[in-house]
């Protein structure tokens, strides 16, 4: 990789120069969306395409966490509230209040909020909380720009959100998990944050191993050690029932996320230009190689692609 500029120091710092290496372009917004518009034919998150939140499962990850919303304020048989609980948004019959922990570039949270308004689920309230002042600089733009008065961004850790305790409906994690170097200490304030009743989001999308075994060193030349955490399955599922979540679902994405990041790459590779264009070649680069050992530790069973919910018992 080659240098970024100088950053904040410690946890902060590691993923803000990851993170600036591979969207320079992020920061200079303006001229980025600019970019993007022109290269799309639309404006707003639908018409960027997620270009605004390149992560592993781009937005339709956070279809995926849209649909499980939708699955459990209806209380359907596929949503966690089946047995007779019932989530809190649901009983007030009003909007909902939630945030995304590790929020970034804020794209995903963004993103995800049009398609809970597509499915009928109002929000009266949505904080993106991410640890790196700069990546919440840069999302506030954003949301000011597309005039999201419900947004609110908060630099702080994942693991201390300066809420009060039992004061949202929801809590998403769209793909940020391995970029939290103490997971559990997440899922604890993921519970901590909720209503008895409250929902917890989770995509998984190169943070969980079957065993104790970790990705090949293939994959960590482009997902480095210090920037990406990995957590085994059977340590998850405990970190979920001690802080307290009951209801516990894991839906294996192994062949819908080995399809998507092949249909990512195709259009990386037809497009290959547009996209240098708008990151930088180096970026371009990177993120290909990062979509491919993504994709090879999928289909080699090394990583598992899964969505969890959970509701705050």
């Amino acid at each position: 990789m080659s240098p970024v500029p100088p950053g904040p120091c410690g946890q902060r710092g590691l993923q803000y120069r990851y993170h600036r290496e591979l969207f320079p372009a992020l920061h200079d917004w303006e001229r980025t969306e600019r970019s993007i518009v022109a290269f799309t034919g639309g404006d707003g998150p639908e018409g960027l395409l997620g270009l605004d939140q390149m992560g592993h499962f781009g937005p339709h990850g956070c279809d995926l966490v849209a649909d499980a919303v939708a699955a459990a304020v209806a209380g359907g048989p596929d949503g966690p509230l089946a047995r007779g609980t019932v989530w809190p948004g649901a009983v007030r019959g009003g909007p909902l209040v939630l945030c995304e922990l590790g929020s970034g570039f804020g794209g995903a949270l963004r993103y995800t909020l049009d398609r809970l308004a597509a499915r009928g689920i109002g929000v009266r309230g949505a904080y993106g909380i991410d640890l790196v002042a700069e990546h919440c600089a840069v999302s506030r733009r954003i949301s000011r720009a597309q005039e999201r008065t419900a947004v609110a961004e908060i630099c702080a850790s994942a693991a201390a959100v300066p809420l009060r305790a039992a004061s949202l409906d929801l809590v998403v994690v769209t793909g940020s998990m391995p970029h939290f170097p103490e997971p559990a200490a997440v899922v604890r304030e993921a519970a901590r944050l909720l209503r008895p009743g409250g929902l917890f989001v989770l995509t998984e999308e190169v943070s969980l191993t079957p065993g104790g075994e970790g990705p090949s060193a293939a994959f960590r030349s482009v997902h480095p050690p210090g920037v990406f955490f990995t957590t085994p399955l059977r340590e998850r599922l405990g970190q979920l029932d001690r802080a307290g979540f009951t209801g516990v679902r894991r839906r294996d994405l192994t062949e819908w996320a080995a399809a998507l990041l092949a249909e990512r790459l195709k259009v990386l590779r037809i497009f290959r230009g547009s996209v240098a264009g708008i990151y930088g070649d180096a970026a371009a680069e990177l993120i290909r190689s990062t979509l491919t050992t993504a994709r090879e530790e999928y289909l080699a069973g090394r990583l598992l692609p899964t969505l969890f919910t959970a509701r705050r018992a």
